[in-house]
């Protein structure tokens, strides 16, 4: 098990790194985070709702992803409530105390998710959440000890010293758990090492003599990218500066699944905008998916941002995805399923798209999807009966008279305003060139020139180049970075390998 001093010290990548050394040895691996809090989500083959950090540790490990490696993940709406999924599925909305007070029963669906993954896998590599030394939460987290003590999994302590101060976090984390759990702790990793290693010795030294625990290793900060695991992220986040385009997304109150927009990240300068800000010049604006449609829109009404929006329509294309193609529509509904506040009403859209949603139930569209494309346009027209996939995950119901994917999404008569229910819509290679060849057309420049990864671009002459996106995998840079800085023969003993 790999917990930490805090959130994002590193964590979910050096489980992912870890899935893909033990699956190149041969092992069948698997990841399992009991309790995940992400607005970052992904779906399964089967439809069932896990966060996106379980996911890319399965591709880590060469697996499909599946509801057991993240039997509970918890989507903040706001107010203190939670959607809660349990193995796949919303089980409700719960306050906090309604979610303790049920903890038990929640986790004995734990129980039998890690029972399920163990009657089928060697290894599995379990990840906590934030520090297991949360003194107030004890009683109730089922992230992190209580997980260890049912399998009676060895720790691995991860501290990140780009925070600063990591060797009084790893010795204090340590201090503060439970007399019998200090013993499950077989193992530091200092991350996010920048610099000479050598000035560390001392402090590793005393570390050891204090704790008569060894530092396994000293991982250098990589620039290595794997998908964004929650909101946390998007704080490290800042626009490319040597990247000619440039793309707007709006940071709304409850974003969620802005993974979707990390491909357009090595092709494009992406701003991620909050509401009380300009959207200033740009190529291209795109509202995100959000969990709180209604509880967004009006938020985004209250700070203007809507009107920067209208001001930018018919001069750059406008993208929706999930909530944000919801919001371009005419009208949105709640018949009392969606919003924290605005129960039982319906208001009006950006009316930019001729759609009309409505919230008429608690249920959630959850599945991988292929669609044809059939819109049209200056931005569709190049892929025109080409395939894209995507997952959905969204509330609601969208009518439409102008679908763009198959059934799903609209347009209007320009063809510069989009908006659909596919995720994952920029990870399919041609619609990030058929994007991107429009931008760049419309900004009358030479050929875009993109580093690793790119799509078809237009030049003067309109010749369309393509750039192969195929690269080095992510989940080999980031094991060998692992490899070579931990002692992988004492992490193998620790394990009983």
């Amino acid at each position: 098990m790999i917990v930490g001093t805090a959130s994002h010290a590193g964590k979910s990548t050096i489980v992912a790194a870890l899935c893909r050394l033990f699956a190149d040895a041969g092992y069948k691996v698997a990841p399992f985070k009991s309790q995940n809090m992400s607005l970052n989500s992904w779906i399964t083959r089967e439809g069932d709702e896990i966060g996106i950090a379980q996911a890319v540790q399965a591709w880590a490990a060469k697996i499909e992803p599946s509801a057991d490696m993240n039997p509970v993940l918890l989507k903040p709406k706001g107010e203190m409530i939670s959607q809660v999924i349990v193995q796949g599925k919303p089980v409700g909305d719960r306050k906090v105390r309604e979610y303790y007070d049920s903890i038990d029963s929640i986790f004995e669906r734990v129980r039998s998710s890690l029972k399920a993954l163990a009657r089928i896998y060697d290894i599995i590599v379990i990840e906590g959440a934030g520090s297991p030394a949360e003194i107030n939460l004890y009683e109730t987290d089922i992230a992190n000890l209580r997980v260890a003590r049912l399998v009676d999994a060895p720790l691995i302590l991860v501290g990140d010293i780009e925070r600063g101060g990591v060797f009084a976090s790893l010795y204090g984390t340590l201090q503060l758990l439970p007399e019998d759990d200090r013993n499950r702790v077989q193992g530091f990793i200092i991350n996010k090492f920048r610099g000479d290693k050598t000035l560390l010795k001392p402090g590793l030294e005393r570390l050891e003599e204090l704790t008569g625990i060894p530092v396994l290793g000293v991982v250098p900060y990589t620039t290595v990218k794997l998908q964004s695991e929650d909101s946390l992220s998007l704080a490290y986040k800042s626009p490319a500066p040597d990247k000619t385009l440039d793309i707007v997304v709006i940071r709304l109150p409850h974003i969620s699944n802005f993974t979707d927009f990390e491909p357009l990240e090595a092709v494009a300068s992406v701003r991620y905008v909050p509401l009380d800000a300009s959207i200033g010049r740009s190529d291209a604006i795109i509202i995100p998916g959000t969990k709180n449609t209604i509880d967004d829109l009006k938020a985004m009404r209250n700070s203007g941002m809507d009107k920067q929006i209208l001001e930018c329509a018919g001069q750059v294309p406008i993208i929706g995805i999930c909530g944000g193609f919801q919001m371009l529509g005419i009208t949105v509904g709640d018949e009392g399923f969606e919003s924290t506040e605005h129960r039982n009403n319906t208001i009006p859209g950006l009316k930019l798209l001729p759609v009309h949603t409505v919230f008429h139930a608690y249920e959630k569209e959850t599945k991988q999807v292929r669609k044809r494309v059939t819109g049209d346009g200056p931005i569709l027209d190049e892929i025109r009966h080409q395939e894209v996939r995507g997952y959905e995950i969204h509330m609601g119901r969208t009518t439409t008279s102008c679908p763009i994917f198959g059934d799903d999404g609209a347009q209007d008569e320009a063809g510069l305003v989009l908006g659909t229910y596919l995720h994952g819509l920029f990870h399919n290679d041609n619609l990030l060139s058929a994007f991107t060849n429009c931008l760049t057309a419309r900004k009358r420049r030479k050929r875009l020139m993109v580093p690793q990864t790119g799509s078809k671009l237009s030049d003067n002459n309109g010749t369309k180049h393509t750039i192969s996106r195929a690269q080095r995998d992510p989940f080999d840079d980031v094991a060998t970075v692992l490899k070579q800085n931990l002692d992988m023969a004492a992490l193998h003993k620790i394990i009983g390998l």
